[in-house]
């Protein structure tokens, strides 16, 4: 598999953009690899993985890796973002492995451009795709820093047993039918048109979502029963979350501002310990689903803390 040449990326500046070709039932696609090119070659590398309804756009928090000593890439991955191709579905897949064809090249593109450490970086659903590659394939990366993953459905007990035994038949006989959908309050409080602090493209990460489809949402059950069997990743992992969530369907404004009102972050301290024998867990107070937007002196919380995690788990 082969990357394209860089061409500008969307965010402009030094970051650039290659496409790698990815062909499923879909049909033809891409997958997109952003990196920005002013730092030079370091001895250490951070992969960013976005989550479910995003794409990378934190520019803010890539340069605090390169203050570090870090090179920056970032995979946005087949229908998402700047991935996102017309004819196919935004943001589908039916099994979380078809990933590792985008993730083995990203990573084998990476290595060979002579970083000696490489760091995986999932926000939420691209912390589960992230434990589930690690576990798979060790030693493809270095450590991995998990910005409150999705490891469990934030759900009732009866959705989370129940309604996932017939989403896991119907994703195989009617993969397509929509059976959830995002809500919208999560979103808007983090766009800057909508009194938020944050510019990203509303193509790509719209506030209503795009349709949760019984396929995708199989796919991603059944990556949540393979953590809760127990995973052996040998690499030190960070679970960084929130201090507490918010309720997900109509948070209040200061929950939107200083609570996960996404995912249960119970679950990911519950489910934390599974992932493997080399488990930190940081509680982020006043952080939000995704703690590097969160306000200006957490996320710089979260970044202190983040980094001097780093320098102790990687020699």
């Amino acid at each position: 598999m082969t990357w394209s040449e860089p061409q500008p990326d969307v965010l402009g500046g030094d970051w650039m953009a290659r496409t790698l070709e990815v062909t499923d039932d879909s049909g033809p696609g891409v997958a997109t690899l952003v990196h920005r090119t002013d730092a030079g070659t370091r001895p250490r590398a951070m992969v960013y993985l976005h989550g479910f309804v995003d794409y990378f756009f934190q520019e803010q928090h890539a340069q605090r890796w390169i203050d570090h000593g870090y090179d920056v890439y970032a995979l946005d991955l087949r229908d998402y973002g700047r991935s996102i191709r017309p004819g196919r579905t935004p943001n589908w897949i039916t099994d979380l492995r078809d990933y590792d064809l985008e993730l083995d090249a990203a990573l084998a593109f990476v290595r060979a451009q002579g970083h000696e450490t490489v760091v995986l970086n999932g926000h939420s659903t691209g912390g589960l795709i992230g434990v589930l590659y690690a576990h798979d394939h060790p030693g493809a990366v270095d450590a991995l820093v998990l910005n409150s993953p999705w490891l469990d459905l934030n759900a009732s007990w009866f959705d989370r047993v129940i309604t996932t035994r017939v989403v896991d038949r119907i994703g195989v006989t009617h993969p397509r039918q929509q059976v959830s959908s995002v809500a919208e309050p999560y979103g808007r409080s983090l766009h800057s048109g909508s009194g938020g602090e944050w510019d990203f493209d509303l193509a790509w990460k719209p506030h209503a979502g795009f349709p949760a489809l019984a396929g995708w949402a199989r796919a991603i059950r059944r990556g949540h029963a393979r953590v809760a069997k127990g995973l052996a990743i040998v690499v030190p992992v960070l679970v960084a979350t929130s201090g507490r969530s918010g309720h997900r369907k109509k948070p209040t404004e200061q929950e939107l501002a200083s609570t996960d009102v996404v995912l249960d972050v119970t679950q990911m301290w519950r489910r934390a310990p599974l992932l493997g024998p080399r488990v930190r867990v940081l509680r982020v107070p006043g952080g939000r689903h995704d703690l590097t937007l969160s306000s200006k002196p957490v996320r710089e919380r979260y970044e202190t803390l983040l980094f001097g995690w780093l320098e102790r788990a990687l020699p």
